[in-house]
């Protein structure tokens, strides 16, 4: 049986791929959690940020995360299927109309990080309704 090149490669890409993948995207707020090895000890290490890339395909796959750290706008390249990376978790979907987020380096303060959450379809539902969404009826004090 001969394999052809492209078919090669994909049977030995196919051994490195992650297992599970977070479902995340441009605009999202995530936390990565990386390991880190510092002598002879493995740690975890948590990047937060605002998703404000994603480029490549396949095992090349890589995502750019910014945040900002004591006034200084950081950002780390993660490939995603980096054995170094533990977990990837969404804390919130941002609702972006670009492909690229690189706009926000020139901002600075709280407009750096300011997105637009995604609308969640029980909440979109509830809004056309009239009723109170499940968010807001949580905060609403008793009246009496």
């Amino acid at each position: 049986m001969k394999l052809n090149k492209s078919a090669l490669f994909d049977k030995i890409e196919g051994e490195q791929f992650r297992k599970e993948v977070q479902d995340f995207n441009v605009g999202d707020t995530v936390r990565v959690h990386t390991k880190v090895v510092e002598g002879d000890k493995e740690r975890i290490q948590i990047f937060a940020g605002i998703v404000i890339g994603i480029k490549g395909r396949g095992l090349n796959l890589t995502f750019t995360v910014r945040r900002i750290s004591y006034g200084e706008g950081v950002e780390r390249i993660f490939p995603l299927h980096s054995p170094r990376i533990d977990k990837i978790e969404v804390e919130r979907h941002g609702d972006v109309r670009r492909a690229k987020l690189t706009y926000l380096r020139g901002r600075i303060g709280k407009g750096a990080m300011s997105i637009k959450d995604k609308e969640t379809p029980e909440v979109a539902a509830a809004s056309r309704s009239g009723k109170p969404s499940p968010k807001s009826s949580a905060k609403a004090a008793p009246v009496g």
